[in-house]
C-alpha cells in the first residue's frame, strides 16, 4: 500500500468533511472545496480523521489512494489555513498594482498587462515589486502564479523578469569577442 495513502488526514476544529454522490466536500473558514472521488479508493470518515484504502489490489488503486489522500489533505489545509505564492519583479521600471480582482503589470512592454483573478483568489501587492497570491485551492493558486510568471519569465543574462520569491536564477556569461 502507498506510504502516503496509509497516513490518515486529521481534520482540524471548524472544518467539515462530507461525502455525497461521488463528491467529497470540505468546508472551512476560507470557503468550501469539492472534488470528484475516484472509484479505486475507499474513503472512511471517523470523527476527526479521514482514512483512504485501495478498493482492490491493483497498482493503480494503490497509487490513487496516496493521490486522493494528498488532494484531500490539501483541501483541508486550504479551507483552514489557505495557500499563498509570492512573486517578485526584477527590472528597472517593473511595477505591479492590485486593483480589486485585477492585477495590473508594467513589465517592459509598450502596454500594461492586466490579469483577472478567478473567484476565491485574492491578490495583493505589498510593494510595487512584490505580488502575493492567496486562496484556498492549492492548484489554482499555483497555476495562477505560473501564469503571471509566464508574462515575463526571468531571462538568463541579466535576470530581469518575474520570479518566485526564493527562486534562484542562474545567470549566463555574455558572449566574448
Amino acid at each position: 500500500m502507498s506510504r502516503v495513502g496509509k497516513m490518515p488526514v486529521t481534520v482540524p476544529q471548524g472544518v467539515d468533511v462530507a461525502i455525497k454522490d461521488d463528491q467529497i466536500t470540505v468546508k472551512g473558514s476560507n470557503g468550501a472545496l469539492t472534488r470528484t472521488l475516484n472509484r479505486l479508493v475507499a474513503i472512511k470518515i471517523d470523527g476527526g480523521t479521514v482514512t483512504f484504502t485501495p478498493a482492490n489490489d491493483s497498482a493503480a488503486a494503490d497509487a490513487m489512494s496516496g493521490t486522493m489522500r494528498a488532494l484531500v489533505a490539501n483541501m483541508v489545509g486550504g479551507v483552514s489555513k489557505g495557500f499563498e505564492k509570492k512573486l517578485s519583479l526584477v527590472g528597472v521600471g517593473f511595477r505591479a498594482q492590485a486593483a480589486g480582482q485585477k492585477l495590473n503589470l508594467q513589465i517592459g512592454f509598450s502596454h500594461p498587462v492586466v490579469k483577472d483573478m478567478p473567484a476565491g483568489i485574492k491578490v495583493a501587492t505589498p510593494t510595487q515589486t512584490e505580488i502575493v497570491i492567496t486562496g484556498a485551492d492549492r492548484q489554482v493558486v499555483g497555476q495562477l502564479a505560473a501564469e503571471v510568471r509566464a508574462f515575463r519569465p526571468p531571462e538568463p543574462y541579466k535576470g530581469k523578469g518575474i520570479r518566485y520569491v526564493g527562486e534562484r536564477v542562474v545567470l549566463k556569461e555574455t558572449k566574448k569577442k
